[in-house]
């Protein structure tokens, strides 16, 4: 059915099946599904489709990440790592930016972020030498951290990253927390609802194993 549909495209318009074998190759999103958009956005006024265009232009040349703690930034630091008013003290390690976001949408936490950039996992092939590991412990061994607080999805590889980071991080003196588990094991940080997860922050509990 596939194969079908691709044929079809190609002896339609070959910039119709250009744009939507570009589509298909974002995450998520099969041959039928681009077809449709790409449809969509035919009978949509061209200016749509050039401030579509022009924004994912911009997008990939503006946006930069952080080079403190690999959040998204528009210049060499977020805006978060930028603000003063943080208590710089205090870092959240998260798994992705999206993370970010979610902890952001809580509005209890006022500390600032280290974003590893993925979980290990053995069956993705992603090794501790893939994320950020070694930024956060430069980071930590500079100094001015107080607490790291370990907020990675409750997952087997979650879990799993969380003990690494933890061996690597234990003998630099600072203290070591983790969420509280008013998430459910299993769930992914990002899907949790901002109560449950402003929650797990505050009532966050000295990592142990």
């Amino acid at each position: 059915m596939e194969q079908g549909l691709k044929d079809d495209a190609i002896l339609g318009s070959p910039l119709l099946d250009r744009a939507v074998n570009e589509l298909a190759s974002l995450p998520g999103l099969g041959r039928r599904t681009a077809l449709r958009l790409a449809l969509w956005m035919l009978r949509r006024p061209e200016g749509v489709a050039v401030a579509l265009g022009q924004s994912l232009i911009d997008l990939r040349k503006g946006v930069r990440y952080c080079r403190t703690c690999r959040n998204v930034a528009e210049s060499d630091q977020c805006a978060i790592c930028a603000d003063s008013r943080r208590d710089h003290s205090t870092v959240c390690v998260v798994e992705s930016v999206g993370d970010v976001m979610a902890m952001e949408r809580t509005g209890v936490y006022r500390g600032v972020y280290h974003v590893l950039g993925g979980v290990i996992s053995a069956m993705d092939g992603v090794g501790p030498g893939d994320l950020e590991v070694d930024a956060l412990v430069d980071r930590v061994a500079r100094g001015g951290i107080d607490e790291v607080i370990l907020a990675l999805s409750a997952t087997m590889d979650g879990e799993t990253t969380s003990y690494y980071v933890y061996r690597r991080l234990r003998d630099s003196g600072v203290k070591i927390s983790q969420l509280a588990r008013g998430m459910a094991v299993g769930s992914d940080l990002a899907l949790v609802d901002e109560v449950t997860l402003g929650r797990s922050l505050q009532s966050r509990i000295i990592y142990n194993v």
